[in-house]
C-alpha cells in the first residue's frame, strides 16, 4: 500500500510539474505589454486588439511613467515586456542608453517626423482650467496666462501639478521657461506655488478634480480632460493660455529581444495605430496622422513644441529648476 501511495504522489507530482510546463509555455507566447497611459487609452488598446483577433494572445500591465522608465534604463532589453506604449521622451532616453528596440516594420502617415523605433500613439496638452461658478462667485478674473494664475487674487485658490510627481507639470514649466527664460520661468513658479498652497498635486489629474469639486477655482491640467467636462455640462472651463498649448507625445515600441522575440509584438504595434487611433483621438483629440480630423472645439488655438528635444536629462534640469522655487 506504501508503494501504490508513493508511486500515486510522483505520479500527481509530474503531472502537476508537467502542468506547469504546459502552462509556462502558454505564457510564453503571449505578447507582455507594458504601459503608461492612462485608463483611457488602455481601454481603447485593448479594443483594438480583442477586436483584430489577440484576444488572449497578451498581457497589458500599468506603470507609473517613473517606475516604468526606470525599469527601461535598468533593464534594457532584457525587460520582460515584447511591446510598450510609453512617454516619447522616455523611449529616445533609453533607446540612446541601451539600444533596446527594434525599427518598425509597418509605415505610418504621421504628421511629425520620429525616430524609426517608435510611432506616436497620443498626444496630451495642457491648459489653463477654471470653475466658471466659483469664479463668479468669488468674483475672480478669467486669467489669459499660466503667469496669470500666480496673481494675489488667486492666493490659495488654484490647484497645479508637482513636476516630480508628474510629467503634466513639465506642460507648464516648459511653457513658462520657453515664454520667459529661466529667470523669468522661476519668478512666476515661485507665485503660483505660494498660492497653490497645498494643492500642489502629484497626480496630473489632481488639479482638475479640484477645480471639478469646487475645492478651487483655477487649475492648470490637461486640457483634454477640461473639454470632457465641459461637454458633459459641468461648470468647468478652459483656456488655452497665451504662453502655449505644449504638448507630450506616448507613442508604441517593440523591444529587440533577439532570440526571445515574438512577431506578434510588432503585429499588435500595428494594430494599435491603425485600429486604435480611432477610438484614442476622441480622449486624447490632437491629430498626429495624416487624414486625422477633430471638432474645432477640441483644436488647441496656441499649439507650441519645445524648442530643445524633450530628453531625461532635460527633465532632471526642469525639476530641478521647479524645486528651486518652492
Amino acid at each position: 500500500m506504501k508503494k501504490i501511495i508513493s508511486v500515486l504522489i510522483s505520479a500527481a507530482v509530474l503531472l502537476s510539474f508537467g502542468g506547469c510546463r504546459k502552462n509556462g509555455s502558454t505564457a510564453e507566447k503571449q505578447v507582455i505589454i507594458y504601459s503608461n497611459a492612462d485608463d483611457e487609452a488602455v481601454v481603447s488598446i485593448k479594443k483594438a486588439l480583442d477586436e483584430n483577433g489577440f484576444e488572449g494572445k497578451y498581457i497589458l500591465q500599468s506603470f507609473g511613467t517613473s517606475e516604468l522608465g526606470g525599469k527601461l534604463f535598468a533593464e534594457g532589453a532584457d525587460i520582460e515586456a515584447d511591446l510598450i506604449t510609453m512617454s516619447s521622451f522616455y523611449i529616445e532616453s533609453a533607446q540612446k542608453t541601451n539600444k533596446m528596440f527594434r525599427d518598425l516594420e509597418f509605415e505610418t502617415a504621421c504628421t511629425t517626423a520620429h525616430p524609426s523605433f517608435y510611432t506616436p500613439m497620443l498626444a496630451i496638452q495642457g491648459a489653463v482650467i477654471v470653475n466658471t461658478k466659483m469664479l463668479a462667485d468669488g468674483e475672480l478674473s478669467y486669467p489669459k496666462s499660466i503667469k496669470d494664475i500666480g496673481n494675489p487674487e488667486y492666493k490659495n485658490n488654484i490647484s497645479v501639478v508637482d513636476l516630480q510627481g508628474s510629467t503634466t507639470a513639465w506642460l507648464m514649466v516648459q511653457a513658462l521657461i520657453e515664454s520667459y527664460g529661466e529667470a523669468g520661468a522661476k519668478e512666476a513658479l515661485k507665485a503660483i506655488y505660494e498660492n497653490a498652497g497645498p494643492h500642489l498635486e502629484l497626480s496630473g489629474s489632481g488639479p482638475i478634480k479640484k477645480v471639478r469639486a469646487g475645492e478651487v477655482a483655477v487649475g492648470f491640467g490637461l486640457r483634454h480632460q477640461a473639454v470632457r467636462d465641459k461637454k458633459a455640462g459641468l461648470p468647468i472651463d478652459f483656456i488655452d493660455p497665451t504662453e502655449g498649448n505644449y504638448n507630450l507625445t506616448e507613442s508604441v515600441a517593440v523591444i529587440n529581444k533577439a532570440k526571445k522575440y515574438n512577431p506578434l509584438a510588432m503585429e499588435m504595434a500595428q494594430t494599435i495605430i491603425e485600429k486604435g487611433r480611432e477610438n484614442i483621438i476622441k480622449d486624447y483629440p490632437v491629430v498626429l496622422y495624416e487624414g486625422e480630423t477633430v471638432d474645432k472645439e477640441n483644436q488647441a488655438s496656441n499649439s507650441r513644441t519645445y524648442s530643445e528635444p524633450l530628453t531625461t536629462e532635460l527633465l532632471k534640469e526642469h525639476i530641478q529648476l521647479s524645486e528651486s522655487c518652492k
